[in-house]
């Protein structure tokens, strides 16, 4: 790490360096300097909109000009700008999840939550999704129960949509297409229908063909294709009220996933032999309705959605070029959220005394999930016996809860926040877990499972402001993730607990340089309780189960820099380093893992950016490069194997002439070879270890017009 940490260095002494000269200039820049950065950027991490740089957490906010620029396609995309950031990235996009200094969790029970225009996706299958209209993407690092509850232990990450525009009818339309046959069609217009009402509507259809070819077909396996719709409506009926009703759909009909064996990747990737070629489909539909009135001294705020996904994987479950077993694993889910806040109105805090104001806010949040699950594995002949076996794992989960929450920042002489709120939650889960063979080999098992879950979550910050454009704050706070029941585990091992953790936090903001620069820093501690891990069914082999290994801790700092130092002439940094390790007595499978490092937890983080836009007599000439370093990671919490450190590049460059735009792109432009993703996979892996290879340098253009 100690290379790592003088890269780290030097790379912060790069993004400073162009800046030393403009540290002489005196301070007489006004608001229509062009090396100012922009207005404040709103966020959302505290529900209330609220200046970046005054909210006292860690957070790193991707607006939409980034997005664009970066080339940003799903949402992982953007994760590379957040330090100590880590998306395990599956083919299949519905297996994608996100992981914040160590933390991370299942498909069922994440320990990263995504809001979705201020909507919890519950399971993370409907979390990683299409970019489509999207205004700005909020990776929130640290617990945020306090105010959302479950599965926030690690923060949570914000999608917002762009919001359809009141003023004027406008869009645009760009046509990406590049190597492995790829191309896309992408689209968004909105604007005003009458004095109240506006509309926008944005689509998008994505296709490209495989990384990874099949040996023994000579077909690719891992193709992707996908269409995706957004419609939104705008109804303001008065000056203080208004109520967006946003609907929207996702249909991806990708191909099989791309793994194989551990040593087999490393010696031959994108390549893989079987049998059998399966797909990965996924069906997500959600509608939501926002209200919100803000009155002279109360805002009155409501979300109230549905959303509803299925998902189908079909799979060589052995993954080699002999029929021994296949799996046809469908899931559906529904769930339905309704929360109500009321807050006080941001130009009108309540005022104490003279010289003290108070904010505040209160809410209450209810929920409803209908899961289900039809894993299906069917057995070749001879493994069982003579003929063929089908094992069937219904189950039917359904959860239900409700979170009173509140939170209130006493602010004294304009210089000192002092933040207190908790959230209490409760939630009842039922399981219906079964299983039969077809023909019976065995009894058919069923489990009748009833639990119920409560938190309290508290929250203390103090942040102080020396100056106007400096912050300095602390927090601490408990999170906690849910407990719950395996759709499929062990005898006995049905259920599992809450996971809980306590952070402590202190960090810098400040913003110098006649606004030129921007600079965070944080460190932060974590205490965590029952720490829930990724088991493998020793029963059923290629199936795993969530299990309690204990305690651990986690340690670590964050950097991000953003300076302006030359017109047009945009350069950023983030640096991060995290040591987490499971804590004394803590097991897995039986096995103690005291003082191993927490699996798929980076060392280090580090990106380095430049972004360059320069006006020509027929337009706007542009690029944009960004580099990130992953340090090594372990993939298990046996510390078997472990990723080696790697980095990836991406490039981007055009030009903006009137309404069109043309641009040409590549990413990972040096060809990097790693591996995401990396699990135990028992005897049906010669390595005893089964993963997917990172995608490959890909490149292509894209024209457009923006109108």
């Amino acid at each position: 790490m100690a290379h790592m940490i003088r890269l780290a260095v030097l790379l912060l002494a790069a993004v400073l360096a162009p800046l030393r000269a403009l540290a002489q200039a005196p301070s007489t820049q006004d608001a229509d300097d062009p090396l100012r950065f922009d207005a404040a950027i709103l966020v959302i991490a505290s529900k209330e909109p609220e200046d970046k740089q005054k909210v006292p957490i860690s957070l790193t906010a991707v607006t939409k000009e980034t997005l664009d620029r970066m080339g940003a396609a799903i949402v992982s995309d953007a994760a590379i700008l957040a330090p100590n950031t880590l998306y395990t990235e599956f083919t299949a996009r519905s297996q994608s999840s996100p992981r914040f200094r160590g933390i991370g969790g299942s498909q069922s029970i994440p320990g990263i939550t995504t809001y979705i225009d201020g909507v919890p996706q519950l399971r993370t299958n409907s979390a990683n999704i299409e970019l489509i209209d999207v205004g700005q993407i909020e990776f929130v690092r640290g617990p945020r129960s306090a105010l959302f509850g479950r599965n926030t232990l690690g923060g949570l990450v914000n999608v917002t949509s762009v919001r359809p525009s009141t003023a004027k009818w406008g869009g645009a339309f760009s046509v990406p297409f590049g190597d492995f046959s790829a191309w896309a069609a992408r689209g968004a217009a909105s604007g005003p229908v009458n004095e109240q009402l506006s509309l926008g509507f944005s689509f998008a259809q994505v296709e490209r063909d495989g990384f990874t070819v099949n040996d023994v077909t000579g077909r690719d396996v891992d193709r992707r294709s996908g269409t995706s719709l957004k419609g939104q409506a705008l109804w303001k009926p008065a000056r203080n009220w208004e109520t967006q009703v946003i609907v929207s759909g996702e249909r991806a009909r990708d191909g099989d996933y791309a793994l194989n064996d551990y040593d087999a990747l490393r010696a031959n990737p994108f390549h893989v032999s079987r049998d059998f070629e399966g797909h990965t489909d996924r069906d997500i539909f959600n509608t939501t309705i926002q209200a919100r009135h803000e009155g002279a001294r109360v805002t009155l705020s409501a979300n109230t959605a549905f959303v509803k996904w299925k998902t189908q994987d079909v799979t060589d479950l052995d993954y080699s070029p002999f029929p021994i077993v296949t799996r046809d694993n469908t899931e559906e889910d529904f769930q339905f959220t309704q929360e109500v806040r009321f807050a006080s109105a941001r130009t009108a805090p309540v005022r104490l005394a003279d010289r003290a104001s108070l904010k505040w806010q209160a809410g209450a949040f209810f929920f409803t999930q209908n899961y289900d699950q039809n894993a299906v594995n069917n057995i070749s002949p001879g493994l069982f016996g003579p003929v063929a076996v089908a094992l069937h794992s219904p189950a039917e989960l359904d959860d239900a809860g409700v979170g009173l929450f509140g939170q209130g920042t006493l602010t004294f002489d304009e210089r000192l926040d002092v933040t207190v709120g908790a959230r209490f939650d409760y939630e009842d889960k039922n399981a219906v877990l079964s299983s039969f063979y077809e023909p019976p080999l065995q009894p058919p098992t069923a489990t009748l499972g009833d639990k119920s879950f409560s938190n309290l979550s508290p929250q203390v910050a103090v942040a102080f402001r020396p100056h106007p454009d400096v912050s300095v704050y602390g927090d601490v706070s408990r999170g906690f993730k849910a407990g719950g029941f395996n759709a499929s585990s062990p005898a006995g091992r049905e259920a599992f607990d809450e996971e809980l953790a306590w952070h402590y936090e202190a960090g810098l903001k400040s913003v110098w340089l006649q606004g030129r620069v921007l600079t965070n820093a944080a460190v932060f501690y974590i205490d965590w309780d029952q720490l829930q891990t990724f088991l493998p069914n020793p029963q059923i082999p290629t199936q795993f189960f969530v299990g309690n290994a204990g305690e651990a801790s986690s340690k670590g700092v964050e950097l991000e820099v953003s300076a302006r130092p030359a017109r047009g002439v945009d350069v950023f940094s983030a640096i991060g380093f995290t040591n987490a390790q499971f804590g004394d007595g803590s097991t897995t499978s039986g096995i103690d893992i005291s003082g191993n490092e927490i699996p798929l937890a980076p060392d280090y983080t580090v990106s380095l950016g430049v972004q360059y836009a320069h006006p020509t007599r027929y337009g706007t000439v542009f690029g944009r490069a960004d580099v990130v370093w992953y340090g090594s990671f372990q993939y298990d919490d046996l510390n078997t194997v472990a990723q080696g450190a790697y980095s990836l590049t991406n490039l981007r460059a055009g030009v903006t002439i009137k309404s069109f735009v043309v641009e040409a792109f590549m990413r990972n432009a040096f060809d990097e070879r790693y591996i995401p993703v990396l699990f135990p996979y028992g005897d049906f892996a010669p390595s005893g270890y089964l993963g997917e290879i990172g995608a490959p340098r890909t490149f292509g253009m894209s024209a457009g017009v923006r109108f």
